[in-house]
């Protein structure tokens, strides 16, 4: 990575960005005294949200940080099918004694008021996720000094994050917790998205910016992979979900090792975008079912997701996760940067002396 990035942070390891209130200014704080790249999520925020979080982080810690965007999205979703759905989610309303949320409730996420937000107080580092931003919009955050990174799940999304002048790119592998940043989402390619170390080579030989690496990364060795394979940092999410700091709902983080939840899979079931959470009992009912339709779908079952949480009823709750979630260790946010930079510097040494990781 160009050294003006990697100058911000000394170890390569970066804190994904989670939306829904995981990816709080304590945890981003801890990662960047620690030595890594902390994150803060506008997704779901206002503006003055975001704003809010950014000055709270900005008093813990005096390091660089993210923050990371949302990009609005196209209007393609069907009326008729998020209507269906509705009426299928209609006996999961009673049993939460909940109202389901108004599928209409914004498709932008207040995506320019945080643009504005982002320019007249500008922050090191801005990714985007569910797209790509314009040229302009990524030479307005350079004026203010603002690295930009950019989501991409296959080549030619790496190469449109490239084009339109961003700094670096983030190579996300199926293996990922969370939302697929899927430029466009084609419900004809469900299933079909590149595992990390096959995505980071094709990536590499499709752009010359550099990347960094996401996707079901829980422990040092494995950012050594990813380094060795052509990557410049390794993002990490759910590896961080379950540690002190984290935001997250105490059952979710104690979900993550569950013997209750053996598995992951990719589902439209919570938002109508394809998603990578634990098999629970509503990912089981709804999923073949849910159509492609985000933001409708999040925002049609928002109230049932937060009434399940407040009835402590893990399997109507949304649990993202990657793929190596039952590697999860409950540690403060600080202490596990430490632990995987000691797990890397071990590989490292390993690989330079003709070992294996």
């Amino acid at each position: 990575m160009s050294s003006a990035l990697t100058d911000l942070f000394p170890l390569p390891i970066v804190q994904a960005p989670m939306a829904g209130g995981v990816s709080v200014p304590q945890l981003a704080a801890a990662v960047c005294e620690a030595g890594g790249l902390g994150f803060l999520a506008a997704g779901y925020k206002t503006a003055d949200g975001m704003y809010q979080e950014i000055k709270q982080l900005r008093s813990l810690t005096s390091r660089p940080f993210g923050v990371n965007v949302f990009m609005p999205q196209p209007e393609y979703a069907d009326p008729a099918a998020v209507d269906v759905y509705a009426h299928q989610l209609a006996g999961e309303a009673t049993w939460y004694e909940a109202e389901l949320g108004d599928p209409d409730s914004g498709r932008d996420d207040g995506f320019e008021a945080k643009l504005v937000v982002l320019r007249d107080n500008p922050v090191p580092v801005v990714s985007f996720h569910f797209g790509v931003p314009s040229r302009e919009v990524v030479d307005v955050l350079h004026r203010v000094g603002t690295f930009v990174l950019a989501a991409a799940t296959t080549p030619d999304e790496a190469r449109a994050v490239e084009r339109a002048g961003a700094d670096g790119v983030i190579a996300q592998g199926v293996e990922a917790g969370g939302h697929q940043g899927t430029h466009r989402d084609v419900p004809e390619t469900d299933g079909s998205g590149l595992g990390l170390l096959s995505l980071i080579a094709q990536v590499r030989e499709a752009v010359s910016i550099p990347i960094v690496a996401a996707g079901g990364i829980m422990r040092g060795s494995q950012i050594a992979g990813v380094l060795a394979a052509g990557a410049s940092a390794a993002q990490l999410g759910t590896a961080f979900l379950a540690t002190h700091e984290s935001g997250a709902n105490a059952l979710h983080k104690r979900a993550l090792t569950n013997p209750l939840f053996v598995r992951t899979e990719l589902t439209r079931a919570f938002s109508g975008r394809p998603a990578r959470g634990l098999v629970n009992r509503f990912l089981r009912e709804h999923g073949p079912y849910a159509p492609a339709a985000y933001p409708e779908i999040h925002h049609l079952t928002s109230p049932l997701r937060k009434a399940a949480a407040k009835a402590g009823d893990a399997q109507g709750m949304a649990l993202w996760a990657g793929q190596g979630h039952r590697m999860a260790r409950e540690l403060p946010a600080g202490q596990l940067v430490e632990v995987l930079a000691g797990e890397l510097a071990t590989a490292r040494a390993s690989l330079a002396g003709g070992g294996v990781l």
